[in-house]
């Protein structure tokens, strides 16, 4: 069996035995539970609610906004917290129960309440499902775990896609909400289902191995002293700030072209990035380790502006879905290597799961606020401007984010020394 499938030796000591199907399969239906959402809650305020596009924009930032705001927090909670499987389950609960609301009355305020809601434990299952895995698994294996969690992740997307577009097309676009408390059952099992005590906690946030002694855990300021991260950071803020619209739009685009088939189109669109992002993914897996972060970073990077480009090209639809291929190339390398990244940097300090918190505030910061701004340009200059914007929108600073020196440059798990403050 290939050796991302195998728990670390320190795992196999643990009494309760893992089984990699249970985190294949909680990846696949989390992917599941908030793909029911995302963009196909614009296109449903656009077309059947009749919102313009700056109210749509107004509350896409604002649910984002709230969702920055305890980003560290919920970082913080679970670097100390043994219960990350419960934390996981309350996040679905809520989640469930914000898309019902969605449901049973899409008004502008509850709708805003529900997607603030929504946006806040939204962001629970990137960090926690990643802090389990490297709890389970350790350094050394977690580049082929990563990408075989991010995989899984794409299938459970493309699944959902498909099952989104058959429902919006026999009922209604509204009906797809339904779906996000029905796959939120299936998601609390499958976290269920993995053993507490092959979780390493100690390992899950990054800090020494247990062998040593007492946990050695680095000082919050650790996110300011590393400049790697804080570079990292930027670049994440500007590829969310360039990238995160330009589905929404084209999906809105095609809605208004073919009302009857918005919803099918939209999840066109979805499956379209999403087939290539499950083969990214894998590649991401076995090369990050041989190739370095780096280069595959500036691979992703340099395919977005190239995408929002063509999509000026030409309004129709075959063309646009086409486009969208790219985003499985862009968004897959990124969301693939991101964990991988701040395990190198973090490693050591015991501050894993807040730095996820801190890059994701970042991100977040960057794609909740391009919504305003994307809704606000497409109001007044037309759909076109709104993705030209996209291509000339970044300048990312990634050559000066990683080595101290050319023995560095593939990145291996000590990229940054400097971010350990001594004990």
């Amino acid at each position: 069996m290939a050796i991302a499938d195998q728990p670390s030796v320190a795992s196999k000591a643990q009494p309760a035995r893992f089984h990699p199907a249970s985190l294949d399969a909680l990846n696949f239906l989390l992917s599941d539970v908030r793909g029911a959402l995302g963009p196909y809650l614009n296109v449903f305020l656009i077309t059947q609610q009749h919102w313009s596009q700056t109210s749509v924009g107004l509350v896409t930032m604002t649910g984002g906004w709230f969702g920055l705001a305890v980003q560290p927090l919920i970082g913080a909670v679970i670097d100390a917290t043994h219960a990350k499987r419960a934390l996981i389950i309350i996040a679905l609960s809520i989640l469930a129960v914000g898309a019902m609301a969605i449901f049973v009355m899409p008004t502008f305020w509850i709708v805003m309440a529900a997607n603030s809601a929504i946006h806040i434990v939204g962001d629970v299952f990137g960090p926690a499902v990643a802090a389990i895995t490297l709890g389970i698994y350790g350094q050394r294996q977690l580049a082929r775990r990563m990408g075989r969690n991010a995989a899984f992740d794409h299938a459970g997307n493309v699944t959902i896609a498909a099952v989104a577009g058959a429902v919006g097309w026999a009922f209604s676009q509204r009906a797809v909400f339904l779906l996000v408390p029905f796959f939120a059952v299936f998601a609390a099992l499958a976290v269920l289902s993995i053993p507490p005590g092959a979780i390493d906690h100690r390992r899950a946030r990054g800090a020494e191995p247990a062998e040593v002694g007492e946990e050695k855990v680095s000082s919050l300021s650790v996110l300011l002293t590393c400049r790697p991260l804080l570079i990292y950071g930027a670049c994440a803020a500007l590829f969310h700030f360039a990238n995160a619209p330009l589905l929404p739009l084209v999906g809105q685009k095609l809605a208004i072209a073919h009302p009857a088939w918005g919803t099918a189109m939209m999840s066109s669109c979805i499956i379209a990035a999403q087939v290539i992002m499950l083969p990214i993914a894998l590649f991401v897996g076995w090369t990050a380790d041989t190739w370095g972060r780096k280069p595959l970073l500036l691979i992703g990077f340099g395919i977005l502006p190239v995408r929002a480009a063509l999509y000026t090209i030409s309004d129709d639809a075959t063309w646009l879905i086409a486009v969208q291929l790219l985003d499985g190339v862009g968004a897959g390398i990124f969301g693939a290597i991101t964990p991988l990244v701040l395990a190198d940097l973090m490693r050591g300090t015991g501050r894993y799961n807040v730095a996820q918190g801190a890059v994701a505030v970042m991100q977040g910061i960057g794609a909740s606020t391009s919504g305003l701004v994307a809704g606000l340009i497409v109001d007044y200059f037309g759909y076109s401007a709104g993705v030209s914007r996209g291509s000339i929108r970044r300048r990312h600073r990634l050559w000066s984010a990683g080595e101290a020196d050319a023995r560095n440059r593939r990145i291996y798990p000590y990229w940054c020394w400097s971010c350990r403050v001594p004990t």
